[in-house]
């Protein structure tokens, strides 16, 4: 496995692999690699020829300051993990060398960046679709891997490709969960040992949800997932919106749409982390 800085080293090795007919798969992560991570890196080393994984903390999606300062990173723990799941290359560029010059594009895709994620994180999906963006022309991959943990997300950057007419597949992975429910994510790290104990009531209440909605409204399942949640003592939801899986807007009714997603966001513990997670009801 090969580690690179700089996008001109890169693009230099994979223009030699291109040249073979290479097939490349790209796994876009910010570091601090779990388990989930290391799931898309597998499916993307055995669906193409070369596996390209960047590790970047991307400062443009973050409305936070102190939320980009407290973001985990270990890229020696990263690489270790990246290689022992078949990756070929890794790409961890600095904040200079992704972003030479101030990324001035503006990305607006409504309604699906104005809703839930778009709507409590101004800016958010601009930066995301800044750094992918970029990452895709450097990397100019022919699959690209996301965890549906960031439902919104996955949605945002399809339409991003569709706007640029980028030519890359999005994959969709399932959520990876720890033994007791919580969905793995870098953010997981920040919390405390109590925090932790509490966090996969989260996902318990959003499981329980699904029995519960067979007999119940769509309001009626949302104000049962939000107070379940912010009665424990330490949890607090920030939102949940039960959303077509197709178009993010909010249902009123269980017939409404074909596929229909809650997708929550809750605030953990006293700093507070940020949890972000899903349930499909249909």
């Amino acid at each position: 496995m090969k580690v690179f800085h700089t996008n001109v080293d890169l693009q230099n090795e994979l223009f030699e692999a291109r040249k073979q007919g290479k097939s490349i798969g790209l796994v876009p992560t910010m570091g601090a690699l779990h388990e989930g991570h290391a799931s898309l890196v597998r499916r993307a080393v055995l669906e193409n020829d070369l596996t390209v994984v960047s590790v970047f903390v991307n400062p443009t999606q973050f409305n936070d300051k102190s939320d980009l300062q407290s973001y985990p990173r270990n890229l020696n723990a990263d690489c270790k993990l990246l290689e022992s799941c078949g990756a070929d290359y890794v790409f961890a560029p600095t904040v200079e060398e992704m972003y030479p010059q101030p990324d001035k594009r503006h990305f607006e895709f409504p309604p699906i960046t104005t809703v839930m994620e778009g709507k409590h994180r101004p800016g958010h999906f601009n930066g995301v679709c800044q750094v992918v963006s970029r990452l895709f022309y450097i990397v100019r991959p022919i699959l690209a891997y996301f965890g549906e943990k960031d439902w919104q997300q996955i949605a945002v950057v399809k339409a991003m490709v569709k706007s640029l007419g980028l030519g890359v597949t999005i994959v969709e992975c399932p959520i990876v969960r720890e033994d007791d429910g919580l969905a793995r994510s870098s953010r997981n790290l920040l919390l405390s040992r109590d925090e932790r104990l509490i966090a996969p009531e989260i996902f318990k209440k959003l499981n329980e949800s699904i029995e519960y909605s067979h007999n119940h409204s769509v309001k009626e399942t949302h104000d049962f997932v939000v107070s379940g949640i912010n009665a424990v003592c330490g949890l607090e939801v920030e939102y949940f919106s039960i959303v077509s899986g197709d178009t993010l807007q909010d249902v009123e009714s269980w017939d409404e749409a074909v596929h229909i997603v809650g997708c929550i966001t809750v605030y953990c513990g006293k700093r507070p982390v940020r949890l972000i997670d899903h349930i499909k009801y249909k």
